[in-house]
């Protein structure tokens, strides 16, 4: 999957890094993020692969367009799984609703 310009700027979001660090961990310039960021300008393959791959290092998962769309989300810690495996089992079974 190659991700856009939204993709890229939504990840960057998601990990908190401005566009500086961005640049600094992909070796990508600052300004060729901004434009990219922005539709302005397709850095190609390469550039879309290397910006991936540090927003990926740094805990983005960039999801496969289905029929929702393509997207973007934190990737879990061991801990985060941990707490979500707990909460599952809580609160008994599920009961009628005639709402």
């Amino acid at each position: 999957m190659q991700i856009t310009g939204s993709l890229c700027r939504a990840g960057r979001a998601l990990v908190q890094w401005t566009r500086t660090q961005l640049a600094s961990e992909s070796g990508i310039e600052k300004a060729d993020i901004r434009a990219f960021e922005t539709g302005d300008v397709d850095p190609g393959d390469e550039a879309r692969a290397v910006l991936k791959r540090a927003l990926e290092a740094a805990g983005a998962v960039f999801l496969d367009e289905d029929n929702l769309g393509a997207g973007v989300r934190l990737r879990f810690t061991e801990r985060d799984v941990k707490q979500l495996r707990r909460f599952e089992g809580e609160g008994g079974s599920a009961g009628e609703d005639d709402v």
